[in-house]
């Protein structure tokens, strides 16, 4: 009987960390059926020579909710070798939904996520009330890459309280409910819960997020439901100041860890050149939690972001800055770039230790006033030297003369190599925090594994290509309890990528698509250097582009 796919003279490295080893795999059935020297027929052949064979790419950070219900292959992950992704991080999603609250769970996904509305509206099918409901709708699709799922806490909440989730804790009554909602996410196999106490995360009206309003006994009860199946694990934003955990958050850490028994995971562990001893001091204080199960989430790239001042996620963490997000017509935000009491009150929190307000790191990108054109490619900083004013006044009034409708970037955080050396080095990093799906009109961060393999296996050396393999396969799958995925093993599902260790990569910097619902713009990262990515057995990407296939499937732990 032939294979329905043998990968020839590849050296297989397998994601557990062995070295690797130049050999065949043959693939039948959608799972592995031999490694060593396959002989006889196959259906279809790959010639692996100049190449490595290693597991699919697990990405443990997504927020691809919506875009499954337009884009089943979720691009731009799969060409980057990603073969199954999670999503539902950050306690934001579409399920549960009542049909009264789409619209509300639609601006959390705005707000929080910088999904345009009208690519949203257009985009999601609605076809399910609940989170079963959702992940059989998911699955309906055929999508190319497998698709995990968190449960995340907003949508629970809002489900069973309605709008008072966004004001309150919930009641006792109300707690059970929402726990046995959550109960039976999991036993439909959702691989956890999600949450946030980030301030940038607001929903919808400008509101804090509903799940930032659960209390203590509330998160007991949710981590509890994990504790009593013995499975799943717990994804929050933690570090209300990028790469700092104050006393508060070390102890609702601790807090997880323990009433759930189960591995916790938290954003965001960065580099920031404003406090270049944040990083060891967070990761000493957190040693014992480290310990217990947690693990820290980063990113290897870069952070460089666009800045749309119709969506400025960038600084939702500033107060004065929620009644940007409260209204976001063109009008009304006009109005609040005017306002000199906003204005006032945005100088005073750049001046607090933790604002991290550099307008050296924030340039002009792109305008369409012609008066604007040669400040393209200045800092803010030197925009505002050349007129004569503060950071703030030119920062808004040349947003104000462009209509609204320019664009900035920004560098933010891991540009220090020292320092990210040593961050990316420690094994209780968890490598992820692409966002695939959020973000859209900003940033694409989703080919991490590529720009991790290529610059900081590849050209920096900081560990073998082994052990980078094992960070990007079998780590996150053991995290999330993906016990058929993650490594190279006869009778595991064939999950594979085959890319060329000399050319694989990926630029920091994304590029400019017009390929959302109704046409909305979102940022794109190309890749370098993959060859194959295969689902399931299938090929799903190979020459540089999608192949068509239905491979995919729902992880269900």
């Amino acid at each position: 009987m032939a294979h329905d796919l043998l990968i020839k003279n590849g050296l297989v490295v397998d994601g557990t960390g062995a070295p690797g080893a130049r050999t065949d795999i043959a693939v039948t059935a959608g799972k592995i059926s031999a490694i060593g020297k396959v002989s006889g027929p196959a259906n279809r052949t790959i010639d692996a020579s100049d190449c490595v064979v290693s597991p699919g790419f697990i990405d443990p950070h997504t927020h691809y909710d919506a875009q499954i219900c337009w884009d089943g292959a979720v691009t731009p992950s799969p060409w980057h070798g990603v073969t199954s992704v999670i999503m539902g991080n950050c306690g934001v999603g579409i399920a549960p939904c009542l049909p009264a609250a789409r619209e509300v769970a639609m601006h959390d996904l705005v707000n929080v996520e910088s999904i345009p509305f009208d690519v949203l509206n257009k985009g999601i099918t609605w076809d399910w009330e609940t989170f079963p409901e959702y992940l059989a709708a998911a699955a309906r699709r055929k999508p190319s890459v497998n698709l995990g799922f968190m449960a995340p806490l907003t949508p629970f909440r809002h489900y069973v309280m309605g709008d008072e989730s966004i004001e309150r804790a919930a009641t006792a009554q109300e707690t059970v409910e929402i726990a046995r909602l959550l109960g039976e996410a999991v036993d439909a196999g959702a691989l956890g819960f999600s949450s946030t106490i980030l301030n940038q995360h607001l929903g919808f009206n400008g509101r804090p997020l509903a799940c930032r309003n659960a209390s203590r006994a509330e998160l007991k009860a949710y981590s509890n439901m994990l504790k009593n199946r013995g499975k799943g694990a717990i994804e929050i934003a933690l570090t209300r100041q990028i790469s700092v955990l104050d006393e508060e958050q070390v102890s609702l850490l601790d807090f997880l860890l323990d009433e759930s028994g189960r591995p916790v995971t938290f954003i965001a562990m960065f580099d920031r050149e404003d406090l270049p001893e944040a990083l060891r001091t967070t990761m000493a204080r957190i040693a014992p939690m480290i310990a217990k199960g947690a693990r820290p989430q980063t990113s290897p790239l870069p952070l460089t972001r666009e800045i749309s001042m119709r969506s400025p996620f960038s600084f939702a963490s500033f107060p004065s800055w929620q009644r940007v997000f409260a209204d976001k017509s063109k009008e009304a935000q006009r109005a609040v770039y005017t306002d000199r009491a906003f204005r006032d009150q945005f100088r005073e929190e750049l001046k607090q230790p933790l604002a991290a307000g550099s307008w050296d790191r924030i340039t002009l990108h792109e305008c369409q006033a012609s008066e604007l054109k040669n400040f393209e490619g200045q800092t803010v900083a030197e925009i505002a030297a050349a007129q004569g004013k503060d950071g703030v006044d030119a920062f808004l009034d040349i947003t104000l003369a462009d209509d609204l409708d320019l664009e900035f970037t920004m560098t933010a955080y891991n540009r220090r190599v020292d320092r990210m050396t040593e961050l990316l080095s420690d094994p209780s990093v968890l490598i992820g925090l692409g966002d695939g799906g959020a973000h859209v009109d900003m940033l694409c961060d989703c080919g991490y594994p590529t720009y991790f393999l290529g610059t900081w296996v590849r050209e920096r050396g900081i560990m073998s290509l082994e052990e980078g393999v094992r960070r990007l396969t079998s780590d996150p799958a053991d995290f999330y309890g993906i016990t058929d995925r993650g490594r190279l093993r006869e009778g595991l599902a064939a999950d594979i990528t085959i890319f060329d260790p000399s050319a694989i990569g990926s630029s920091n910097r994304g590029e400019k698509r017009f390929d959302l619902p109704g046409g909305g713009k979102r940022m794109v990262m190309p890749s370098r250097g993959v060859e194959h990515t295969i689902v399931n057995g299938e090929v799903i990407y190979a020459d540089g582009s999608l192949q068509t296939s239905g491979a995919g499937t729902v992880l269900r732990c």
